[in-house]
């Protein structure tokens, strides 16, 4: 497989005796890497943030957030193998950068992107709270929850109502065509 990360050169991944290898994978967009010059039977393409968000442990991830923004081709099956591979390998992605730029540079990347993750994190929230207020309270867009269910409790209870309704007419029809019956019998 191959990872593609923006801004970064290719890195080629394969699991060979049990084992994982990540190696430099430059001219791989040509299908020439470091497989012997084979081309990868899958990749995965996309911006930093996003791919970390795909690669990162279930617990931590959110519903595909940014995933929209990962491509993947080639067989889309060996992708997810991979995927799960590196999930479970939890491969610490500091040092393999640091081997690329050294080590205090991958250090500062390290809490940097954490550092921007956290502050996405917390800004897409309060966005979203914000865009909410704004679209309930504001614009009156949309509804509330509390007015939402304060309609289906009328709603139903408008229910309740005609399906009495319905039932006393029922009543009522039957006790006319009886009381025709009566009558033209006498």
């Amino acid at each position: 497989m191959e990872l593609r990360i923006e801004g970064l050169a290719p890195i080629r991944i394969a699991a060979f005796s049990g084992r994982l290898a990540l190696a430099n994978g430059a001219g791989a967009g040509t299908g020439a890497g470091a497989a012997g010059g084979a081309a990868a039977d899958a990749v995965i393409a996309g911006p930093p943030l996003a791919l970390l968000g795909l690669f990162a442990r279930r617990e931590h991830r959110s519903a595909a957030r940014g995933s929209e923004r990962v491509q993947v081709s080639g067989d889309a099956e060996i992708a997810a193998r991979y995927r799960e591979l590196l999930e479970l390998a939890r491969p610490d992605w500091e040092e393999e950068l640091s081997r690329l730029i050294g080590d205090l540079p991958a250090r500062r990347v390290s809490l940097a992107a954490h550092a921007a993750l956290s502050w996405a994190r917390g800004f897409a929230g309060t966005a979203r709270a914000n865009v909410a207020e704004y679209l309930q309270e504001e614009s009156r867009t949309l509804v509330s929850k509390p007015e939402v269910l304060e309609f289906l409790g009328q709603v139903d209870a408008l229910r309740e109502t005609a399906d009495r309704v319905e039932a006393r007419m029922a009543r009522l029809e039957r006790r006319l065509d009886g009381g025709r019956e009566l009558e033209g019998s006498a």
